[in-house]
This record gives structure tokens, C-alpha cells and sequence, in this order.
């Protein structure tokens, strides 16, 4: 930049220097002329001289001009060269290994003085490059976040293509066979990326030696706009969201989270709005609660693990309103639900051997002083058989749980009418769980079979008469089973393709049956 400076500087003067002598040599030759035929004009020789004055002014300003632009560009000079030796020794700090023993001053300094000034403004400007490219990484890879603290984006965008043989009273992700209407096909075929799920991991600091994080996960399986082809148009829905306190052996969780006593889910791909099996033996809710979760180390390869905690009360009854909010007849109880688990895990061969017992108990108030105590008992087991097989159960007995999911979502049975205090509430029974077979092939691919039931009892339903008007007849038993296989060639893509087979009891009538067909891919970020 300095050697274009002193050619500009240059290339002024020398212009400078031409118009003088284009205005000087006519007048020296007029006055050589003059000295030849006649004495000189004293009045010409003085305006000759003012006019040479000025120009020399004139000449003298535009020096100056050029002193002025040297000294800028020496000073802008000098600026580039401290902000070359700063990227330089930034860019040596980084790159050079601190076990050459050199400083990255001295490298710095070595540069400097065996280097150009355009060389070293060519460094700084791929030095330069290279820190935004840095930053365009960094935008790409990390999430703003109001706090300092990390946070990260997870999901998955989750295609499912479906086709349905029978009728079913959900087409995308169906639970329960019904009775075909008057207008049905008998049959569906569609596609649905309403369960595609998005969520948001925070990692906070460190309080009284624990590790705080937070996590919050929403779907778009929360029902559909009035609009043309709303069908496609899912609305976000709230799934999860939870604060932990992490100590090395003791967890304390707040938030809205799956139920802690019953751990495990079947494996697909096809339900992910609810678990897979729902009102098929799966227990499940997305509840409010406050647990503590404490590991108790017996050996190497051995712990037991305790958790308790209260829950919000439901009990399985849709809202009142779109707006308000109601209490549901377990929260007008007036306390909490309270569940606790314990577990026993062993490793085996760096596989881990899982044996779990759970208990739970919320009470219900349906009004004029009538109350339900529901609960439930649980089992679950998680056991590798070798390393490419893995038996997966979980089982209840209950009572009272259609906020849980058993009893195919019904909870009580009543005869009359619930504004009458004559009326009397029961709490229905009933048994169920489900088994899971995995074999996994490779790292890559792995195949699932499982199957569950939900099994009200019959001779409730059948002696009391009615239920929750949940669903327009009693449902006496509810029974899936499905068979799939999950491809993912790399961490964020994934295939899958499953077979369901769907059979519903209604009480004492035949029973409807739907065959189901899934093909889904899915991007995992």
C-alpha cells in the first residue's frame, strides 16, 4: 500500500511539474525576445513574478497535500502491521505445538522481520478467511442461547407412509380396530410427518456439586387445523419437559416426563406420537412430577437403583374446555398421585441385566362425596441373551388407571346418572403388559418382534353396565403385535418398515381386527 501511495505521489508531482513549464516556457521565450529587440518591462517582470509566486504557493500546497497523505499511509501502514503481528501470533499460538519450546512471540517476531508488508497483508487477509469460516461453522453447529450456557437442538423429521386394511380410529398411528361405518372403505393409504419431534437441550452450571441441564420436546401430533387438507397441518404439541439436578449417585427431577415406573417402551418407528403397544399392554403418560432417583453401588457390576416421587392425579377424562382449565376428577382429590420403583442392574459381559418393581396410587373424587383409589403394581425386565439378542417385558395390574393408559383407557364404572348422589362409582381392574424380541444383525440393523394386551375385566363391565364415555361401548380387551426392521446406514438417517396386527374386543361381541402396514424414513439431527 505504501508503493502505491509513493507512485500517486509521484505521478502528482510530475504533473505539477508540467503545467509549470507549459505556462513558463512561453513566457521566458517572450522575454528573451524582448531582451533582443527592446529592454524588459519592469510591469511585465513583476506580474511574470506573481504569477510564478503563486504557482510556487500553489506547488508548496500540494507538497504539503503529499506529506500528508505519506504520513496517513505510514500511520495506516503501521496499523496493519501491529493488527498482522496480533493475527499472527494468535495463528501461532494455535498452530504451533508447545512442544517445540518456541514462544509464539519470538515466531511472530521472525515473521515479521523476514516478511513484506504485502506479504503480511496477504496472511492477515487468509487469516481473516479463515476466522470467518470458523464462525460460519460455529453458527451452523451451535445454538444462541440467552445465557452463556450450551445449548442443543434435537429431533427427528420423521416421514411415515401408511396403508391400513381395516377400519381403525387412527389411520397414521392406530391403536385400536373398530367397527367399519356406513360410508367406510374398509381401507386407507396416506402418509403423515405429524410425529416428527423437536426438542431443546440446555446444560447449565454447577450448584452445590450438581450438574444442571434442562430439556424440553414437542411434536405435531396435537390434533388439526380446521382448514382444506388440514389433515396435513399438524399442531405442535407438548410432550416432555424437565429441569435435573445430576450428583454423582443421587438425581432430582422436575418437570412434565414419561412415567419412572414403567421405564420401557416397545422399539418403532411407526408410533412415536404415543409409545408403541399404547392400550395394548404399554402404560403411559406424560405426567407433571417431582422425583428423586438415588443409585445404590453393591459391587463392579452391580447397583440397585431407587425412585419416588408425586405426580399430577390423572385419571383419564378429556377436557371440559378448549380454554380453561379444569380439574380432572384426580386432581379434585386434592393431593398428589405418589409412585416409587426399584431396580436392580447387572452387567454381564458389558451388557446390562435390568430387574424393576413399581407401585403407584392416586385417589379420585367424582363429586357428592364419592371416591376412587386407583393403583396399579408393575414388573419390568430388560435381558441380553448373548450379544445380538434382547428380551424386552413389562407387566401391571391395576386398578382405576385409565389416566395411565390401562384398562384401554377407561377407569370407572357407573350405573345412572353422575349428577345423581345415588349413583355409584367403581374403579375398574384390569391386567395386561407386553414382551419384545430383539435381534440385532449388525450395528446397523436390528429387527423386532412384540407383541402386548390390555384386558379390562369382563365381568365388571358386564355387571356394572357402563364405563367413562371415553368410548361409545365397553372395550373388554385390546391386543396388538407387530413385526418390524430398523436400517440406520449412519447416525441421522434411518429406515424402517413394519407389519401390525390390531384386534379389539367389544363386550360381548365380536371382535374387530385391522392389519397395518408402515414404511417410514426419518432424519435424525
Amino acid at each position: 500500500m505504501r508503493g502505491k501511495v509513493w507512485a500517486n505521489s509521484f505521478l502528482a508531482a510530475g504533473a505539477l511539474a508540467g503545467a509549470l513549464l507549459t505556462q513558463a516556457n512561453p513566457a521566458c521565450g517572450q522575454g528573451a525576445e524582448q531582451t533582443v529587440g527592446q529592454p524588459m518591462d519592469l510591469a511585465t517582470v513583476g506580474a511574470l513574478l506573481q504569477k510564478l509566486q503563486a504557482q510556487v504557493q500553489d506547488l508548496h500546497a500540494q507538497v504539503s497535500d503529499l506529506k500528508a497523505q505519506q504520513q496517513s499511509a505510514k500511520a495506516e501502514s503501521e496499523s496493519l502491521r501491529k493488527e498482522l503481528d496480533i493475527a499472527k501470533s494468535q495463528l501461532v499460538a494455535i498452530t504451533v505445538p508447545t512442544s517445540t519450546g518456541a514462544p509464539a512471540q519470538a515466531v511472530s517476531a521472525a515473521a515479521r522481520d523476514t516478511a513484506t508488508t504485502e506479504e503480511r497483508i496477504s496472511r492477515l487477509e487468509e487469516s481473516q478467511q479463515l476466522a470467518d469460516s470458523k464462525i460460519a461453522e460455529q453458527s451452523q453447529t451451535k445454538v444462541e442461547s440467552g445465557s452463556k450456557y450450551r445449548l442443543r437442538l434435537t429431533g427427528i423429521v420423521l416421514l411415515n407412509m401408511f396403508e391400513n386394511r381395516g377400519t381403525v380410529e387412527n389411520s397414521d398411528f392406530p391403536l385400536l380396530a373398530e367397527r367399519p361405518g356406513l360410508l367406510s372403505s374398509g381401507g386407507s393409504f396416506g402418509g403423515s410427518l405429524r410425529q416428527s419431534q423437536m426438542g431443546i437441550e440446555a446444560f447449565g452450571p454447577t450448584v452445590s456439586g450438581a450438574q444442571t441441564s434442562a430439556s424440553v420436546q414437542f411434536d405435531f401430533a396435537g390434533g388439526f387445523p380446521e382448514v382444506p387438507n388440514g389433515a396435513s397441518f399438524g399442531i405442535m404439541r407438548l410432550r416432555t419437559g424437565t429441569v435435573r439436578l445430576d450428583w454423582p449417585k443421587t438425581s432430582v427431577v422436575a418437570g412434565q416426563d414419561a412415567l419412572y415406573f414403567v421405564p420401557n417402551n416397545p422399539t418403532s418407528l411407526a408410533t412415536l406420537a404415543v409409545p408403541a403397544l399404547a392400550y395394548s399392554g404399554t402404560l403411559w403418560s406424560w405426567a407433571p412430577q417431582v422425583r428423586i432417583e438415588h443409585k445404590f453401588t453393591v459391587s463392579e457390576s452391580g447397583s440397585f437403583l431407587v425412585q419416588g416421587g408425586i405426580l399430577d392425579s390423572f385419571s383419564g377424562d378429556t377436557p371440559q374446555s378448549a380454554y380453561y382449565r379444569e380439574p380432572t376428577w384426580g386432581e379434585g382429590s386434592g393431593q398428589p398421585a405418589y409412585a416409587a420403583r426399584i431396580s436392580w442392574t447387572q452387567d454381564i459381559h458389558g451388557q446390562n441385566l435390568t430387574l424393576g418393581a413399581g407401585g403407584y396410587y392416586g385417589r379420585q373424587a367424582w363429586g357428592f362425596g364419592r371416591h376412587v383409589d386407583g393403583w396399579a403394581g408393575t414388573v419390568d425386565a430388560s435381558l441380553p441373551l448373548g450379544r445380538k439378542f434382547e428380551l424386552t417385558a413389562e407387566f401391571f395390574r391395576g386398578r382405576a388407571i385409565g389416566g395411565l393408559g390401562g384398562g384401554i383407557g377407561q377407569s370407572v364404572l357407573w350405573q345412572g346418572s353422575l349428577a345423581d348422589p345415588a349413583t355409584q362409582v367403581y374403579g375398574l381392574n384390569a391386567i395386561g403388559g407386553w414382551s419384545q424380541l430383539k435381534f440385532k444383525a449388525t450395528s446397523k440393523l436390528q429387527f423386532n418382534g412384540a407383541f402386548g394386551l390390555d384386558n379390562p375385566y369382563a365381568s365388571e363391565l358386564r355387571e356394572e353396565g357402563g364405563n367413562t364415555t371415553y368410548y361409545p361401548v365397553p372395550l373388554s380387551k385390546n391386543e396388538s403385535g407387530f413385526v418390524n426392521f430398523i436400517y440406520q446406514p449412519r447416525s441421522d438417517i434411518v429406515f424402517s418398515m413394519e407389519y401390525r396386527r390390531i384386534k379389539t374386543f367389544t363386550l360381548d361381541s365380536n371382535a374387530n381386527a385391522a392389519n397395518v402396514v408402515n414404511f417410514s424414513v426419518g432424519y435424525i439431527f
